[in-house]
């Protein structure tokens, strides 16, 4: 088995890398594993083997004090690249904390990711304007609450689902007909064209041009919802009066 690496094996590099950059570079130093000064301006440095939580508010703590902090960890093998990388240098962005990567391979290469600078949060919401429509949209599109927060491996009930559904009902009802018709009994006209063309979930079949009927499969989703089957059920028949 190979060495296990220490937080005091990241030490040497970080200290010869910010000596280099004309940091005036102490260990440590009040609780503080590394300190590094330069033109009146204090640089922090946690070492630790793992990112973790404990890291990370140890190194917020940290900001009270230091006008730079960063985080420094062995570079890792399998997750840059990923989502969960992504994940965390967001994160640590947010934090406005600075991530140093150490590869101890013999070399002790130093790479800095993320350096730490005040995060543009209205900027960052501006980007994510767009998912915010999105999510308003689809709590918008659904009537009732029928899934469990957290569960696991259970269909969700959708807007999507539940327009499925309304269409549904509107064929078990009444039989065959085209998208045109169905929508005179409250379906959403912008989307139920397109729900019966792409047929997702294998509900509904194409008798001729433009007509449109429920498949077996189509009534056992009706059975599999009926909170929501009868909420439709109800809501065509109130559209009839």
């Amino acid at each position: 088995m190979g060495k296990e690496f220490l937080e005091e094996d990241l030490y040497k590099p970080i200290h010869d890398f910010f000596v280099q950059e004309g940091y005036e570079v102490r260990s440590e130093v009040n609780f503080c594993d590394i300190c590094a000064t330069k033109e009146n301006q204090l640089t922090i440095i946690e070492l630790k083997r793992n990112l973790s939580v404990d890291l990370l508010a140890q190194a917020v703590k940290r900001q009270k004090i230091g006008d730079f902090v960063y985080i420094a960890v062995p570079k890792p093998k399998r997750l840059i690249g990923t989502a969960k990388w992504r994940d965390i240098c967001y994160l640590l962005k947010r934090l406005e904390l600075g991530l140093i990567l150490v590869s101890l391979n013999g070399k002790n290469l130093i790479e800095i990711p993320i350096s730490p600078k005040p995060f543009d949060f209205q900027a960052s919401r501006q980007k994510s304007k767009n998912k915010k429509m999105k999510l308003v949209e689809e709590l918008k599109g659904r009537t009732m609450e029928l899934n469990v927060g957290g569960s696991r491996g259970r269909k969700l009930v959708t807007a999507y689902r539940e327009n499925s559904l309304h269409i549904a009902c509107c064929l078990n009802m009444f039989g065959p007909m085209s998208a045109k018709k169905i929508t005179q009994y409250g379906t959403d006209s912008n989307k139920t064209w397109s729900i019966l063309n792409k047929n997702y979930y294998g509900w509904f079949y194409k008798q001729e041009k433009s007509v449109y009927g429920l498949s077996d499969a189509g009534k056992r989703a009706l059975d599999e919802f009926p909170e929501l089957a009868q909420y439709y059920k109800s809501k065509i028949t109130s559209s009839l009066d």
